[in-house]
């Protein structure tokens, strides 16, 4: 689709608008259609609408907007599929349609998304800026001050629920804790990129220093710039294609793929757009064929490491015993087909023992900012979530995405349970450590 396309819909390759068989295998997938038994709820249904504007015989309306926004775009559709049809790209274009037409504008709306994906999110720099603040917030102590003052009570209970929901933002970014250029331990075998991601670099910067550790252990040199750019995923999944398109060559400019043996995110949901830029820059002349490698070039870590050959840390008999469960990002696990990899790591890890989780690749209601815009359909699926968890009876959750760990610990805090909410590579990288304490090695 070309980003000055009158219809995003209409502009699209038809054959992908027609590939759905209506044969209805992926109503038992889709968490919305699972809890509404609605039929405008389901991928099926989604993309009816779809069509009939890419057909010409029905116009973008609010409703329509509405919906494609209640789509959680975990893409559980598109495993289940048999016809292979690609709902990422059909709802990326869906939503481009309901933002391109206008149907869902209004000044607040307007102003939000100038002020995050434009302002924002178009330059990590003023995101960094505000994550120092926030952290400064937090480790002064006043946040928890204001919460127990029972100020917030005067807030309406809408804004009373984001505050809550404010995510522990680390003191330190990732430019703080990993050099530009991290030597690989022993002899060098690859030459990697590691991309920091937004979200990531502001909560979870340690695991990014995990990831560079993990690699460097690995044989990789790990060249992570202080200064990178947002992915595009936030806008593409939000209808702001032409955002996302810039994004896009930024990083492409950035990371020239042939640079790189690869070139890594630890990020389930930052993975998937990444893996995607060759369709999103292909009416570009001039970045097409780079784009295209470096599409092969993108890897997520538990792949990258499962691909290559890892080295299992040294057993410690001393390493007491704990039992882990895995929950599956959905982009990482549907978007990336990336599943087995992540349970291959984790069963390396001395003292690990891990048990499966019923619907494990079931969404936890995260989904980018889904749990913002949509927090009821969101606190169902966390509380179903968080049911499966605690059945499992294990102490230790292992995902692979950002928004999936505050998700469940937000979870957590909500049933009153000390579980840890952890990325593997974190649990990889820990042991590594417990073995040079050790001297094993």
């Amino acid at each position: 689709m070309t980003s000055d396309c009158a219809s995003p819909l209409q502009g699209l390759d038809y054959s992908v608008v027609q590939q759905c068989m209506h044969c209805g295998l992926c109503l038992p997938t889709c968490p919305t259609y699972d809890a509404t038994k609605n039929e405008r709820h389901s991928p099926r249904g989604r993309i009816a609408l779809m069509r009939a504007i890419a057909d010409g015989q029905l116009e973008a309306t609010r409703t329509f907007g509405d919906e494609m926004y209640f789509c959680l775009g975990c893409l559980a559709c598109m495993t289940a599929c048999p016809a292979g049809v690609n709902y990422a790209e059909l709802f990326e274009h869906a939503r481009a349609e309901a933002e391109q037409s206008g149907v869902l504008d209004s000044p607040r709306r307007t102003l939000l998304r100038r002020v995050t994906l434009e302002w924002l999110f178009g330059d990590l720099r003023r995101l960094q800026w505000m994550g120092r603040a926030i952290a400064w917030w937090q480790d002064t102590g006043l946040q928890g001050l204001v919460r127990r003052s029972g100020i917030l009570r005067l807030l309406p209970r809408r804004l009373q629920e984001l505050e809550a929901m404010t995510p522990r933002v680390e003191s330190a970014l990732s430019a703080d804790l990993i050099p530009p250029v991290l030597p690989a331990t022993g002899a060098r075998r690859y030459r990697v990129a590691l991309l920091t991601g937004c979200a990531q670099d502001l909560t979870f910067a340690s695991v990014n220093r995990d990831t560079a550790e993990v690699l460097a252990r690995n044989g990789c040199e790990v060249v992570t710039p202080p200064t990178q750019h947002c992915c595009g995923s936030l806008h593409a999944h939000n209808g702001a294609w032409a955002l996302a398109q810039d994004l896009a060559r930024r990083n492409l400019d950035q990371f020239p793929p042939d640079d790189f043996d690869a070139i890594i995110t630890n990020a389930g949901g930052c993975g998937s757009h990444l893996k995607h830029y060759a369709h999103l820059l292909s009416d570009d002349p001039v970045r097409r064929e780079a784009a295209g490698r470096w599409d092969r070039k993108v890897k997520d870590i538990h792949e990258w490491l499962v691909e290559i050959g890892i080295t299992p840390p040294a057993a410690d008999s001393a390493v007491p015993r704990r039992t882990a469960t895995y929950h599956e990002s959905c982009h990482l696990c549907h978007g990336q087909k990336v599943s087995r990899q992540p349970r291959q790591l984790l069963r390396m890890i001395p003292g690990l023992d891990l048990v499966e989780l019923p619907e494990a690749s079931w969404c936890c209601g995260s989904a980018g900012i889904y749990n913002l815009t949509q927090p009821e359909m969101a606190g169902q699926l966390l509380e179903r979530k968080m049911d499966h968890i605690l059945a499992t009876r294990a102490t230790v959750i292992a995902t692979g995405n950002p928004g999936c760990l505050l998700q469940l610990v937000t979870g957590c805090r909500q049933r009153g349970v000390a579980l840890r909410v952890v990325h593997p590579i974190t649990l990889l990288a820990e042991a590594y450590r417990q073995e040079t304490a050790s001297g094993c090695r």
